[in-house]
């Protein structure tokens, strides 16, 4: 047993070894609360790596407002039934109302208890907390946030920094905790600091959108100029960015990565072929080429495409 640990141990690692030069502060997040996120899997059956997917989208990895000033690390807004401190930020709308809590773990337990106690949340605790691919598409299907990629966005996350190992039961384990901690601290040293994570899907970077992300914010951080961007990922002038969009750095390709030959996708609530190209880094026009699909198509759950 001791043996297959170490193993495990070695493949996370190998993991995050190739993460820590994207992003310190995903992986200082990842070190901070991944005792929590297991934490709160046990008492409500949620997946951890799901938990760790959505405080790092939604929180910029601590770095949000909404983080820094109101301890809220899943954009979890006032609602009904909350009778405690808010702070206003924009978001669907302008100075909407975002709970505000004492404390980032009062965050994590309201999180647990926003998603066990509401019914619309229900069909989600069907769900194994290993499949975390049914979670993030089933989350996107609840309602949980508005943009058309979020759930590839958490998918993205997970698998960039291997998250799933947090769903292991092995995960509350001591042994488990201390080597994983000290190799992120380890990578931590040789990590490069970037507010945005930048991930590579299809031989292309990625960044994900935040909330108050632009062309030109992203531009300067990453040197690819906004007319680029617009260009690269198919979007026109007036397109204002969503939080949880996927935004490639170079031209996309006109087919997806060899290992999807011969596979088809299953369209899910809430895609369209324009979040199914994205998802995959190909080009749209290449997306209906492949299927002999005029432009006129629109995705339609439960259908088919090949993206290779």
């Amino acid at each position: 047993m001791a043996k297959r640990c170490t193993i495990a141990f070695l493949l996370f690692i190998s993991v995050l070894s190739c993460a820590a030069q994207q992003s310190r502060a995903y992986l200082n997040y990842i070190e901070k609360y991944s005792d929590w996120a297991v934490e709160q899997m046990k008492e409500y059956k949620i997946p951890a790596s799901i938990t760790l997917a959505q405080g790092l989208l939604e929180s910029r990895a601590g770095q949000s407002r909404l983080a820094v000033e109101a301890n809220n690390h899943f954009g979890i807004k006032v609602g009904t039934g909350w009778n405690g401190p808010y702070i206003r930020e924009d978001d669907d709308a302008k100075g909407e109302k975002f709970r505000k809590y004492a404390s980032a773990r009062e965050s994590y337990v309201d999180h647990s208890q926003f998603l066990a106690n509401r019914s619309r949340y229900a069909s989600l605790f069907s769900y194994k907390t290993t499949d975390y691919k049914s979670w993030a598409h089933g989350l996107k299907a609840c309602g949980y946030a508005t943009s058309p990629t979020y759930a590839q966005s958490l998918i993205r996350i997970i698998e960039t920094y291997n998250l799933a190992e947090f769903d292991s039961p092995a995960a509350s384990t001591p042994a488990f905790k201390f080597e994983i901690k000290q190799q992120i601290k380890l990578e931590l040293e040789e990590a490069t600091d970037k507010s945005h994570g930048v991930f590579m899907n299809n031989k292309n970077y990625y960044v994900i959108a935040e909330a108050d992300d632009t062309f030109e914010s992203i531009a300067d951080e990453t040197g690819v100029a906004p007319s680029h961007l617009r260009k690269y990922n198919e979007l026109p002038d007036d397109y204002r960015l969503q939080k949880g969009d996927i935004i490639y750095l170079e031209g996309k390709r006109s087919k997806a990565e060899a290992k999807y030959e011969g596979e088809l996708h299953i369209i899910q609530p809430g895609e369209s072929m324009y979040t199914i190209a994205q998802l995959y880094g190909i080009k749209l026009k290449s997306l209906y080429k492949l299927n002999k699909k005029p432009e006129t198509y629109s995705a339609q759950v439960g259908d088919g495409l090949w993206v290779r």
